[in-house]
């Protein structure tokens, strides 16, 4: 039975990556570097916004000063423009709802920027009453570390049997696996199949309401 599901942000809860692929545009070209396709940054995303601006730098321009730079433009730019574009993918709401209509608490846990994070959920789920919305905090390691699963689950007095981790990605798989929970993955998000199927996810989803049946 479970008592707790978790899940992942971008690529699984909401489509961000239109906005995402916009502000990180907007901050390379102000440093005059090459922009690039939003179907690029499906494979940027996943580590964080420091990972996400190494990848989409140049390669010879990939150092800690230029993340800085980079980063300086694009925090600004996304904070006024990160729901421009960005929505619930079809029929989450309604999973969202269903879950806490049967007593299982949720709750959030992404590699995006805690303020990001926490407006974007408030805004888009302002009827589900997650336990914690847990963005990318000082002091706390990224996923795949698991701390923020752990640090959620005792908050929720939650087990490892009673706790779902859902995601689109190979970071999402790898931080169920390291937080030995049931673990599971969805489709829709920004990366294939193929890669939740190599990391032998519980259950792979492949529409929202799928995780009807796997959350019991």
């Amino acid at each position: 039975m479970k008592k707790l599901a978790i899940f992942d942000l971008d690529g699984t809860l909401l489509n961000t990556i239109a906005d995402l692929a916009a502000a990180t545009n907007h901050a390379l070209s102000h440093f005059n570097y090459p922009t690039h396709e939003t179907e690029e940054y499906k494979y940027f995303v996943g580590n964080g916004i420091n990972k996400l601006f190494e990848r989409a730098l140049p390669e010879p321009e990939r150092t800690d000063k230029n993340i800085l730079n980079i980063r300086s433009q694009f925090i600004p730019y996304y904070n006024i423009h990160n729901a421009d574009l960005s929505r619930p993918y079809p029929g989450i709401t309604g999973v969202l709802e269903t879950l806490q209509k049967r007593g299982i608490k949720l709750a959030v846990a992404s590699n995006k920027y805690q303020e990001a994070t926490h407006k974007l959920i408030r805004q888009f789920f302002p009827e589900i009453n997650f336990i914690e919305i847990f963005g990318q905090r000082e002091g706390i390691p990224a996923k795949p570390d698991p701390s923020v699963i752990f640090e959620i689950m005792q908050h929720a007095g939650a087990g490892k049997e009673e706790v779902a981790y859902i995601g689109d990605s190979c970071v999402d798989m790898q931080t169920g696996i390291n937080a030995g929970v049931t673990t599971i993955g969805v489709s829709w998000g920004f990366r294939p199949r193929t890669e939740l199927e190599s990391y032998h996810p519980q259950h792979i989803a492949d529409r929202p309401e799928e995780l009807l049946e796997y959350i019991k």
